[in-house]
């Protein structure tokens, strides 16, 4: 059976992952928790832009409607 969605992001859930959103923006934490609308919250989640650090935020929620990528960290 092919994975689904939702089973690839089980199993990245406390790995690090970096997510892109619609506005452009890479966030780059752990992933803690998601829904089925892939609502996620981040943990020890950076802002980064052009590859470098632009801010650390800490605890993050990120609304599924706004992503466009999430994908393992390297």
């Amino acid at each position: 059976m092919d994975p689904r969605p939702l089973d690839a992001l089980a199993k990245a859930r406390d790995k690090k992952v970096i997510v892109e959103t619609k506005a452009g923006k890479q966030y780059l934490g752990t992933l803690r928790a998601f829904d089925i609308h892939i609502n996620v919250v981040l943990d020890e989640t950076e802002e980064r832009e052009g590859g470098e650090v632009k801010r650390k935020l800490g605890n993050v929620f990120l609304r599924g409607d706004t992503i466009v990528l999430i994908s393992p960290a390297t």
